[in-house]
């Protein structure tokens, strides 16, 4: 149609240059044609405009869509450029950091690492920057109030749309946590490692200190079967032995009182304690050893008697001084030792600061706390250190904490060492105290003629205890288990005192004395165990034994026991 309608504006110039008429109805035929033709077009750019606006509506709610999963993702996000600078961060970054946006984009990213880890983070971006694959590495990170917390980065490259530049999208974790749980386990690892040492230590050393005192009793025991001995050598290899056995009994002890202390079963007993005459029985007892090694010892005693009265555990102040003392006299070969205590006031409260002071051989500084800790020995590597468990200065830490005090050690190496330990200074007035002490010597016939029955399954203790008590009995019985204990005594009535073992055969001491106790409320019962529990003592009384004596047994204790219920 176009071509037409250009024929005839070619013919209608000619007929206008020769002076002719123009027929104009064909021309308005042409000029309808290109009105309903560029309708046509209009109705066509119309639609095509339609087409653009809903394009670019749909564009528009994808960049919405886009921009409100990335502020709002689950994951807090960062976008970088190659420059390290924060072009955007979501709004769960932003609560992660604590921050606003505008505080944080535009800020180099490094101003928000750690130190510690900006190398760590340089060589991780600059691996990034040359591979577009994912990529991570575990950094510290600052909040706005400058703490800082452990996060793991999960890196892309990608390309900006409205740059054309690369651009990185940083997804962070925040792994503090995760972090803290396995510096927990690596610390555990290393107490774990430090603890498999220290317990080879301590078994290498535990062997030592068995060893050692058990070749004493059986050598010696072996060497008094031998003839042609003289009673100076008799009595030399007896007292041998009797040291050695309480060697080994203070090594169990020591044992016995740890694993209490660790479990929660070692109790106070907390009465009136002259602590003047605990210092002055310490020195009148360690006096010999020390001047035998040609040593001084002495004490001070600050206060008065009458202001040196406090309520404590006695047994446990006394545990402690020993203690210390005893490591005093083991680690000093030459020089003094002197022990005491004068009042100090700490936060307002009067207490007893006791010290022990020597001059050994010292603690290096980097022992001096290791030294509270149980199985440990100031020279614990050293294969010349000194008898003893390792436990000694443990359950001692462990007894001045219980009654409310705290211990530390002052040492040189080469000088000499000054033990420190408080105690709660709670003097109150004196009251009357009378001393009850059961003698052992004396008019021991008056309680002779006893009938005892001796329950016990270990031969060994059965002929010591029977050997002991011999001297004041009429008639001794003899049974092996608790069944044969009860059915003794049915037999036998008139019996006047039972020495109970506790742990028999068949039937235990304590529940063979519930059932004598049912048909023989008069009978004297005393319990002997081997067992080191604290409570063992209430648990005989609760079954009905009148007393209770620990193993090893003593011929003076058991015969101030039996003074106790029978004399006249």
């Amino acid at each position: 149609m176009e071509d037409n309608s250009k024929l005839r504006r070619e013919q209608a110039k000619d007929e206008l240059r020769k002076g002719k008429k123009i027929d104009t109805s064909l021309y308005e035929k042409d000029l309808k044609g290109l009105v309903e033709e560029l309708s046509i077009y209009q109705i066509e750019l119309e639609h095509q405009n339609q087409e653009l606006y809903k394009s670019h509506e749909e564009i528009q709610q994808s960049k919405d869509r886009y921009l409100d999963l990335f502020d709002n993702a689950p994951i807090s996000y960062l976008i970088v450029d190659s420059n390290g600078i924060i072009k955007d961060i979501n709004q769960t970054a932003c609560l992660l950091f604590e921050s606003s946006k505008n505080k944080l984009v535009k800020k180099k990213i490094t101003n928000i690492i750690h130190r510690d880890f900006q190398d760590v983070y340089y060589i991780y971006f600059r691996s990034l920057i040359k591979q577009k694959y994912n990529q991570t590495c575990d950094i510290k990170l600052q909040k706005a109030n400058n703490t800082f917390f452990y996060a793991r980065i999960q890196g892309i490259r990608q390309t900006s749309l409205a740059t054309k530049e690369p651009e990185f999208r940083l997804a962070i974790i925040d792994i503090t946590i995760q972090k803290e749980m396995e510096l927990n386990l690596l610390i555990a690892k290393e107490k774990a490692q430090e603890h498999d040492k220290l317990k080879s230590a301590f078994l290498a050393n535990m062997s030592h200190e068995i060893r050692t005192p058990m070749n004493g009793i059986l050598g010696f025991a072996e060497l008094l079967k031998e003839g042609h001995l003289t009673d100076k050598q008799q009595l030399d290899y007896i007292n041998i032995i009797e040291k050695s056995g309480t060697r080994m009994l203070n090594i169990i002890n020591d044992i016995v009182d740890i694993s209490k202390i660790e479990a929660g079963l070692m109790k106070l007993d907390i009465k009136e304690s002259n602590i003047n005459e605990q210092i002055e029985y310490i020195y009148t007892f360690f006096k010999p050893e020390v001047e035998a090694k040609e040593m001084k010892l002495s004490f001070k005693n600050t206060l008065p008697a009458k202001e040196a009265i406090i309520k404590t555990d006695s047994e446990k102040v006394y545990a402690i001084l020993t203690n210390l003392v005893k490591n005093a006299i083991k680690y000093t070969e030459k020089g003094s030792i002197e022990f005491g205590y004068e009042i100090v006031e700490t936060q307002g409260r009067a207490s007893l600061q006791f010290y022990v002071k020597d001059t050994g051989i010292g603690i290096p500084a980097d022992r001096q706390s290791a030294i509270f800790e149980r199985f440990v020995q100031a020279d614990v590597s050293d294969r010349m250190a000194r008898q003893g468990a390792g436990l000694g200065l443990a359950i001692t830490k462990s007894y001045v904490e219980m009654l409310g005090g705290k211990i530390w050690v002052e040492s040189q190496e080469g000088v000499g060492s000054t033990f420190h330990f408080t105690l709660p200074y709670n003097a109150e007035p004196v009251t009357e105290t009378i001393n009850q002490q059961l003698a052992t010597s004396g008019k021991i016939d008056t309680i002779r003629n006893l009938k005892i029955l001796i329950a016990e399954d270990d031969e060994i203790s059965e002929k010591l205890v029977e050997i002991a008590v011999k001297i004041l009995s009429r008639e001794i019985v003899k049974v092996r288990t608790g069944v044969e204990a009860v059915l003794a005594c049915i037999e036998n009535p008139d019996i006047d005192l039972i020495l109970m073992d506790i742990r028999m055969p068949e039937m235990g001491g304590f529940d063979a004395t519930r059932q004598i106790r049912e048909f023989n409320k008069e009978v004297v019962i005393i319990a002997q165990t081997a067992y080191g529990q604290s409570d063992e003592r209430e648990k005989a009384i609760a079954a009905g034994c009148n007393d209770y004596i620990a193993k090893p047994i003593k011929k003076e204790e058991l015969l101030a026991l039996m003074q106790k219920y029978f004399k006249k």
